[in-house]
């Protein structure tokens, strides 16, 4: 199996409640069997992918396996020789995390890796979310990603929606309006979103919501879209007290609390979120 596989085969296991633990190679120093980035899934009775085999991998697999049966929750890391005690001729250091993956843990897809995105991965990775991270961009993602996020540089980022697990959360927070609209529209074609939201103003709303309704889009589908996102009460510019406002947002729709009404018929715009949305530097 390629080893760019294992994201296809972790959105089965989810849709099939099976529990897993991601294995990455967090970094390399002197020889080792792969780079640091290269991943596998393991689970109860299953192998897949792999980081090069051999003993350190016999003994992540042990580790991942222990971690299933004890039902861990939180990642771990994990420092390896690669000596002759282990087995192996390589003769470097390998550091490994182990991300265990519960079937019952919240999936949120995030569309963008701009400065507010960067600053929400800090957030969000520390509530009950996995993370999918897409963008098309690989030089502006962050050399650190946290724990329990997986960084996908995609050319076709609308494409990547139909391998997304039913009941995902979904932002939208690219650089790009256009890809704003494909991705919204395949987001509400797949119709299975728990929670989806779009980073921009009511003016922006207000245009997509009279583009989908002429490409045939019902006012119920498109009633599902959140724009503006986040809570009005936390106010700024900054993307990190952004990105705070989204992370409430995110909790209280977790935590089954109702979310503000975002269709306002007020003539006031937010200012705050149609900058962001429309500078390239900054979503």
């Amino acid at each position: 199996m390629h080893n760019d596989n294992w994201i296809h085969e972790l959105a089965q296991l989810e849709k099939q409640h099976e529990p897993c633990v991601i294995v990455t190679i967090i970094e390399t120093h002197g020889s080792a069997p792969r780079t640091a980035g290269t991943k596998m899934l393991i689970t109860g009775n299953r192998l897949i992918a792999t980081i090069g085999g051999g003993h350190l991998e016999h003994l992540a697999t042990d580790i991942a396996r222990q971690m299933l049966l004890s039902g861990e929750t939180y990642p771990k890391l994990e420092r390896f020789n690669l000596g002759s005690r282990l087995g192996q001729c390589c003769g470097g250091m390998v550091t490994l995390s182990f991300e265990p993956i519960s079937p019952n843990a919240k999936h949120l897809v995030i569309f963008g890796a701009g400065h507010v995105a960067q600053a929400l991965l800090h957030v969000v990775s520390t509530l009950p979310f996995r993370v999918t991270w897409i963008d098309q961009r690989d030089e502006i993602f962050p050399n650190s990603i946290p724990a329990r996020v997986t960084k996908l540089v995609s050319d076709d980022p609308v494409f990547e929606i139909s391998s997304q697990p039913s009941g995902s959360y979904y932002l939208v927070m690219t650089h790009n309006h256009q890809l704003d609209f494909e991705l919204a529209r395949a987001i509400l074609d797949k119709g299975d979103s728990t929670y989806f939201g779009i980073i921009g103003s009511q003016s922006k709303r207000k245009r997509f919501d009279m583009r989908l309704a002429q490409r045939g889009y019902s006012q119920q589908q498109i009633d599902t879209m959140v724009c503006p996102i986040g809570l009005s009460a936390v106010d700024g510019k900054h993307p990190a007290e952004i990105a705070v406002s989204i992370a409430g947002e995110l909790i209280m729709h977790y935590q089954g609390l109702p979310l503000e009404k975002k269709r306002s018929t007020s003539k006031e715009e937010h200012h705050k979120q149609a900058d962001i949305s429309m500078n390239d530097s900054i979503a």
